[in-house]
């Protein structure tokens, strides 16, 4: 018997599709019909304008709109509707913790937490062929076994491992 962690297994899909397109700066990126302002903690929309060219090349446009608010543009494609206040502070804890880390590091990171935000979220009612769909693009996936932040996306039972839960040994 295999138990998949959906949110961790699609993060990691999310993740590993989102470093491909970032690497060839292809991240598809969809237009905001009304840019959603954000503002952040002190310092926090300056760190994130200075990168902003490289979080352009990940589908997130940003824009600045005063003191420590960013107007927020475009959103990466793949995250689907995605919460821009929510994620914007997310990279920002996230850029704040890495301190002077190296660019392509940082960026790594960033994608990470889009990743995380564009992802089927646990608990959530899968149809078959989602489940199926995922199962296949895991197969086709290095790194699939563990999520984002290292931990397992499946767990494996063998017969004796549930014969042992039952207390057959």
């Amino acid at each position: 018997m295999v138990i998949v962690d959906q949110h961790a297994a699609h993060e990691r899909l999310v993740y590993e599709e989102l470093k491909e397109q970032a690497a060839t700066r292809s991240v598809a990126a969809q237009a905001l019909l009304i840019p959603e302002i954000v503002t952040l903690p002190a310092g926090g929309a300056e760190a994130l304008l200075e990168i902003a060219e490289e979080l352009a090349g990940a589908g997130l446009s940003l824009e600045p709109f005063g003191p420590d608010t960013v107007a927020v543009r475009e959103t990466p494609a793949i995250l689907g509707h995605v919460d821009a206040a929510g994620l914007l502070r997310d990279i920002w804890d996230e850029l704040e913790g890495t301190g002077g880390d190296a660019l392509k590091a940082r960026i790594d990171a960033v994608l990470s937490r889009m990743a995380c935000h564009g992802s089927v979220r646990s608990g959530r009612q899968m149809q078959p062929q989602e489940m199926n769909a995922l199962l296949r693009k895991m197969e086709a996936t290095p790194l699939s076994g563990q999520c984002n932040h290292g931990r397992p996306t499946y767990v494996k039972l063998r017969l004796q491992d549930i014969e042992r839960l039952f207390g057959r040994t």
